[in-house]
């Protein structure tokens, strides 16, 4: 019979902690990873000249163009969406942002029509673009975090969009 020396003990644990350190580091990289193929523009990119504010934004792997921004100096991801005719905030998002359910509006999706709320927007900004009083609605039926960023906001850019990148342009006043 073998008795085992008393720092074996101690050498299995210390290598049963550095495999799940190990896991737990490697979870962590590849979670941080996948969620920068799923949004690249977390942080976007802005550029200003004269008379003009820009961003310019990257598509995902699936070709839409999603980025990080904020509503009323709370942040929020956006799904540009060219489809759309406002701005379109998840009911639950909504109700967490504060924003004011006004008139009932009745929505026509691809899941059908379901009634949602008009509000007003103080300020949603994306990159260095701020647009203040922004028209949008609220969609009880959507899902998930993800706003809509439609027409009512983008309408007040200029857009072009050419090999996977998507520009963005405010023009200011001087």
């Amino acid at each position: 019979m073998s008795e085992s020396s008393p720092g074996r003990g101690a050498g299995k644990a210390m290598w049963i902690v550095a495999w799940l350190l190990g896991l737990f580091l490697a979870t962590r990289f590849f979670a941080q990873w996948q969620d920068t193929q799923r949004n690249p523009n977390q942080q976007p990119e802005s550029a200003a000249g004269s008379g003009y504010t820009e961003v310019r934004l990257a598509s995902n792997g699936q070709g839409h163009f999603l980025a990080s921004g904020s509503i009323n100096g709370e942040a929020v991801e956006f799904l540009l969406d060219t489809g759309a005719t406002d701005v379109a905030i998840p009911a639950a998002l909504a109700e967490r942002l504060g924003l004011p359910r006004g008139a009932p509006i009745s929505l026509h999706t691809a899941n059908g029509t379901s009634t949602g709320y008009r509000t007003q927007l103080s300020s949603l900004q994306l990159g260095d673009i701020l647009l203040s009083d922004v028209r949008a609605l609220i969609a009880p039926g959507m899902h998930g975090e993800e706003v809509l960023l439609g027409m009512s906001a983008l309408k007040q850019l200029e857009f072009t969009q050419r090999d996977g990148t998507l520009l963005l342009r405010q023009t200011t006043t001087q």
